[in-house]
């Protein structure tokens, strides 16, 4: 790929995360999804129209924010997604001519924890 090519990826992956950010219950949805929930659970616990959440969580997987961990059985029996953050930390640094992002990703680890704490 030429050099203009991954620069056009790198911009458009810095617009993907800045407009992912931006909107409207994005950062509560990834505040809220340190576990794994449904777009469901996400709804109630953040109190936002569903159909809110779905598009808010469809934005954040694109973004490589929030990444589908599996699928469950709903207490109503239907399968559905869960979803869980991909990062604990994100520091964008606007000095340059674009946005720079610095990412602390979750580990496994850190996963299981959470996960166990849940089941306590």
């Amino acid at each position: 790929m030429s050099r203009g090519g991954w620069a056009n990826d790198q911009e458009s992956e810095s617009n993907a995360l800045l407009a992912a950010l931006g909107n409207k219950y994005s950062a509560e949805i990834l505040c809220a999804a340190g576990t794994p929930k449904s777009a469901q659970t996400l709804s109630e616990d953040i109190e936002i129209p569903i159909a809110t959440c779905y598009r808010r969580i469809e934005e954040l997987v694109d973004a490589g924010l929030l990444e589908c961990e599996g699928r469950r059985l709903s207490e109503e029996g239907r399968r559905t997604n869960i979803y869980r953050r991909t990062l604990d930390e994100l520091e964008i640094d606007f000095n340059g001519e674009r946005p720079q992002f610095s990412r602390k990703p979750r580990t496994e680890a850190k996963n299981r924890l959470e996960e166990q704490r849940g089941t306590q």
